[in-house]
């Protein structure tokens, strides 16, 4: 490929983006870029303390859980509050939580704040998720997350090569230079992002697309109506799946390389190659996925991850490690925006909150039973058995997507919902009442149409109508 054909696709890969989103893709990097304690808790507490892969386990499960309590209500705070405000409070949360982490001595302590991380850290997700969502037009979205993906995980590499160096010194460190990142996080959201909450989506919110017409009638949404939104619910378990197999970077795998006698900084060059994959390949991958079927993207990529974590079991030499992480690095940079677009497009647009919350709710739960089930595993039989049920979980995901999303309606071209509340910096779209009715679940104009992404749109991006699915009610009493 040329050097000309190179520039004119990075030129088109970042064109058209409004600038909040560039503002949110900075915080998203610096925030990055201090990640160390979800990466090096178990080589911290293993081999700096000396505890057992079972109580590593159970202070990363508690992590997770702090995760599970904080996600619903954060996706109801994205939602009342608005986006900014829920950022801000979860962001100087957790600087406090990571900083007070590095100085805790006791057991109980340790865990007990580890939990607070969980619940400050991911407290953010479901405002970060919902924001960029508002900020991006619809056909601009599989771009925008993959840009997003891109700086999450540029910073993932830059801080798992530093910080295991640093781990190597001093993990107090590690930890200070975390709360240090994090707060200059909140800064950036503080000085230059604004609030980009659809009007009338406080309250009890209402609902994008279908649910927004029934939303106009007085009705409303709440946690209720996602928990009964089945298509979105179904995503959400294999969200779950997929999530126990990634997680297994940051818990078996350090365990698995420490046992057979690799440092910490061993184990950081061996992660950092998921992070310098994705930065290298992320871009392009997205732009020759985005005209394929998701339903066959997702399918592909959760065998190529549970098969390509299982390959960790015949891994010897530190080259063979690397290996593997490429093979489920590539299922990662395939599957990551085709599935969060995925639930944007399923996401109400005055709902989004906590149809968000619901979805960082499953990672949240797979950071909580994944170090459970890895530590209980390994200690009782072995690392090759846990490796093993890494494939076993990516052939059940796949098997699901393939039946969850048969007869995915079409996404249209636009977003109607979204002219009530025109993202920053971009124009208003007009509204069309007719599209909108039309595009109610069961009245669309092939309800049995194979999913697909059409190119520059995102087929699993969009949020208006026609995105309810499932048996979401648009005329649910209000609830949180």
């Amino acid at each position: 490929m040329s050097v000309a054909r190179l520039s004119r696709s990075a030129r088109e890969s970042v064109s058209g983006l409004p600038p909040a989103f560039w503002w949110l893709w900075a915080s998203t990097l610096v925030n990055r870029l201090g990640a160390f304690v979800a990466t090096f808790m178990t080589l911290y507490l293993t081999l700096e303390r000396g505890y057992s892969a079972s109580f590593a386990g159970l202070v990363a499960a508690l992590h997770g859980l702090g995760g599970v309590v904080s996600s619903l209500g954060a996706g109801v705070m994205t939602d009342r509050l608005g986006r900014r405000p829920t950022m801000l409070v979860a962001q100087v949360s957790t600087a406090g939580a990571v900083a007070l982490l590095g100085f805790m001595e006791h057991p109980a302590a340790i865990a007990a704040v580890a939990m607070l991380v969980g619940m400050t850290s991911n407290a953010s997700r479901p405002a970060v998720q919902a924001m960029l969502a508002d900020i991006v037009r619809p056909e601009d979205r599989v771009r925008a997350f993959a840009l997003n993906y891109w700086a999450i995980n540029l910073g993932f590499a830059i801080s798992s090569m530093a910080a295991g160096l640093i781990a190597e010194y001093s993990y107090l460190a590690g930890f200070l230079g975390e709360a240090a990142l994090t707060l200059l996080c909140a800064v950036l959201v503080f000085v230059k992002l604004p609030e980009s909450r659809p009007e009338g989506a406080g309250g009890a919110g209402g609902a994008g697309g279908a649910a927004d017409t029934a939303a106009e009638d007085g009705a409303a949404i709440g946690l209720g109506t996602v928990l009964r939104d089945g298509r979105f619910m179904g995503i959400v378990g294999l969200s779950f799946l997929i999530s126990l197999i990634y997680t297994q970077g940051s818990l078996g795998l350090p365990v698995t390389m420490g046992a057979a006698g690799f440092a910490p900084g061993e184990y950081g060059l061996v992660i950092a190659v998921n992070g310098v994959l994705i930065v290298a390949l992320q871009l392009p991958v997205t732009r020759f996925i985005e005209d394929r079927d998701p339903r066959r993207l997702l399918v592909v990529s959760s065998l190529l991850v549970g098969y390509g974590f299982a390959l960790t079991a015949f891994a010897g030499p530190l080259w063979s490690y690397a290996l593997t992480v490429c093979v489920w690095t590539l299922a990662e940079i395939v599957n990551a925006p085709t599935q969060m677009s995925l639930v944007v497009r399923l996401s109400p647009v005055r709902g989004r909150g906590r149809y968000q919350g619901m979805y960082t709710m499953s990672w949240a739960v797979a950071s909580l039973v994944a170090p459970l089930m890895s530590g209980f595993v390994i200690d009782r039989w072995g690392a090759g058995w846990l490796w093993a049920s890494t494939g076993a979980l990516g052939t059940v995901a796949a098997g699901g997507y393939w039946f969850l999303m048969r007869g995915l309606p079409s996404e249209p071209d636009g977003d109607p919902a979204r002219a009530s509340a025109p993202a920053p910096g971009q124009p208003a779209a007009p509204t069309d009442p007719a599209a909108e009715r039309g595009a109610l679940p069961g009245t669309a104009a092939d309800p049995g149409a194979e999913p697909r992404m059409v190119p520059s749109t995102a087929a699993a991006a969009g949020s208006g109508p026609g995105a309810v699915s499932g048996t979401a009610a648009v005329a649910a009493p209000a609830e949180a």
